[in-house]
């Protein structure tokens, strides 16, 4: 606290204030531990209130361990596609997605399968119904490798095909929501949105490896 002396005008102090503050800091920051991150960083999820945050390396590592019963959790970064797979139009509306993209994933704090689609207003939740996801795993048994909380299924179906299924880090669907939600016009989306849609499964299909052979974690 400055004292304001006689001599001293209320302007000066404020001056004087105001070349004592602390600099902004540049660049982002860990949202744990406070250490510079670049760009290109990690992050994790805090389970309860499903919101991500942006950490280094270091403090990355402290939630990747799958079986600790931790409040936050770290996200994976492993790309998987699902060769054959499809969802054809009877199990997507069984499914109750209106639109023809959508991510799920297993909220482990509710204990349930989740699903996603996006729109002009970001994210939009709608509860799966639980017999028809079993009734898609049932068929596709090598869908049990998606880690709860951390990893989606991003299906995509259009109006030429029966779409693909990937699975992606959690944070790859938020970010291609984030995306969309900026560019949508109108009910479908838009040329920009869908050209975006593609632009965005274009390079989750040149990371993606094939998920045969892979194990259930």
């Amino acid at each position: 606290m400055i004292a304001v002396g006689r001599s001293a005008s209320p302007a000066s102090a404020l001056l004087r204030l105001r070349r004592n503050r602390p600099r902004p800091v540049a660049g982002e920051r860990c949202e744990m531990c406070a250490e510079p991150i670049g760009e290109s960083h990690s992050h994790v999820v805090n389970l309860d209130s499903r919101a991500l945050m942006c950490c280094c390396r270091a403090c990355y590592l402290l939630f990747t361990d799958e079986n600790a019963e931790l409040r936050y959790r770290a996200v994976p970064e492993r790309y998987l596609h699902f060769a054959g797979l499809t969802v054809d139009g009877r199990a997507w509306d069984e499914l109750q997605i209106p639109v023809g993209l959508a991510f799920l994933f297993h909220n482990s704090v509710q204990d349930r399968m989740v699903a996603f689609y996006p729109g002009p207003a970001g994210a939009t939740e709608s509860e799966l119904p639980l017999d028809a996801w079993a009734a898609v795993v049932e068929s596709s048994p090598e869908l049990s490798v998606l880690r709860p909380d951390v990893e989606a299924l991003l299906i995509r179906r259009t109006a030429e095909s029966e779409g693909s299924c990937h699975l992606v880090p959690i944070d790859a669907c938020y970010e291609l929501v984030g995306q969309l939600r900026s560019l949508w016009r109108g009910f479908d989306g838009g040329t920009e949105a869908r050209a975006a849609m593609d632009d965005f499964f274009a390079r989750v299909a040149d990371r993606s490896r094939p998920a045969a052979g892979i194990g259930a974690p």
